[in-house]
């Protein structure tokens, strides 16, 4: 029986926790955004309870912005206000549906549509009153970190810290990686990630990177992207300590991380291939640790393959050859590395040589057991293709 005018010492401490509890609560609204286009985007403001830096999270595509909301609690507890939103197609924003894109129109969607959306969200949430604007982190996962190191090269004095889970960048982005010293980044990535080249990608941009304060998070398990944090809910906190020290503690600075792995050597490799002149040393490299090991093998031949096409589409045309030819040293047998020597002579004005390089390709696609019947098809079609273009006969 309790006696009027006494209240029991545990009555006391739920009421004081709840208190507590209510005051560190975020104020968290779904809000409707409108994209350059007119497309409508959906949005949740995570509010922390005073004023304070902000970060936006980009999500991967292949969730939406839902997978964020515990980590952006967390945020706003701790005094950072957090946007999420869905791109369009996804989740609850309007747009074609994802699912129902083919991958053409989704890498042209990504290329023209994407920074208009990010930049939509960026600037709702630098408009918040609450919301210290020069302070500002951006975090992402999967085709989310491009999206992020994209909208810092974009917002180049407001971005004071990026935290990149699971993804690549093209190569504007790693230049920017590369000459902004001043940006302190966080990248994480598990060693079963479902998309295989993301586990040599990851380490690559992060030896790309000149900030001393860069750190890297690697796991033996954990999946993809946000998917990590079912695995290893501590990332959320590791992700909430990085921002409240690069953004409140030390803006847009981080101590130099010692129990970071160094880089693997594949990791470098890329990494000098992707600046010029940088192919022949690699190509060095590889007749050297050939002479020992005629099979040798010391970069991934499709991550090269890409450098190569991202050169070529900056307009690089003799670096890129460089790179294709240094693809087509190391893996001699394989017909994509030959379609794609063939697509850089094409682009370079040498026809006999991309001709030969076509038909090099489908030559070797008879005997190739490696790619799926799938992948033999495409690559059958763009060496066919390119064959007709120089007015040959189809073989």
């Amino acid at each position: 029986m309790i006696r009027h005018g006494f209240v029991p010492l545990f009555l006391v401490v739920s009421l004081l926790t709840l208190g507590t509890a209510a005051q560190q609560a975020p104020a968290v609204r779904v809000i409707d955004l409108k994209a350059p286009d007119g497309t409508l985007l959906k949005a949740t403001y995570f509010a922390a309870a005073k004023s304070g830096p902000g970060v936006l999270l980009l999500h991967q595509c292949n969730r939406q912005r839902k997978v964020w909301d515990d980590l952006a609690g967390q945020l706003a507890a701790a005094g950072i206000n957090v946007l999420t939103f869905d791109l369009r197609g996804f989740g609850e924003s309007g747009g074609t549906p994802f699912d129902k894109l083919t991958p053409q129109e989704h890498a042209q969607m990504e290329a023209e549509k994407y920074s208009g959306d990010v930049d939509t969200a960026f600037q709702y949430l630098v408009s918040q009153s609450g919301v210290a604007k020069d302070l500002i982190g951006v975090g992402g996962a999967s085709c989310g970190v491009n999206n992020s190191i994209q909208a810092a090269r974009r917002h180049r004095s407001e971005v004071k810290s990026l935290v990149l889970l699971s993804g690549g960048t093209d190569l504007a982005g790693r230049q920017f990686l590369r000459e902004d010293s001043q940006l302190p980044e966080l990248f994480a990535v598990a060693d079963d990630d479902e998309f295989r080249p993301t586990v040599e990608i990851m380490p690559w941009i992060f030896s790309v990177s000149s900030n001393p304060g860069k750190k890297f998070v690697h796991y033996a398990k954990g999946g993809h992207g946000a998917d990590m944090f079912a695995v290893h809910p501590e990332l959320r906190n590791v992700i909430v300590d990085w921002y409240v020290t690069t953004l409140i503690r030390t803006p847009g600075k981080a101590p130099a991380d010692t129990n970071s792995e160094p880089p693997s050597k594949s990791a470098q490799i890329l990494s000098e291939i992707d600046v010029p002149g940088g192919a022949e040393n690699v190509a060095r490299k590889l007749a050297e640790a050939r002479r020992s090991n005629p099979k040798a093998v010391i970069f991934p031949e499709a991550i090269v393959n890409l450098i190569g096409y991202e050169h070529l589409q900056a307009s690089d045309t003799g670096y890129a050859l460089e790179i294709m030819k240094l693809n087509v040293t190391a893996f001699p047998e394989s017909p994509n590395a030959y379609d794609s020597l063939s697509d850089a002579y094409l682009a370079d004005g040498q026809k006999e040589l991309a001709r030969q390089n076509a038909r090099k390709a489908i030559e070797l696609l008879a005997n190739d057991t490696t790619d799926p019947q799938e992948r033999r098809d495409a690559i059958r079609d763009s060496a066919q293709l390119k064959l007709k273009q120089l007015g040959e006969a189809r073989p």
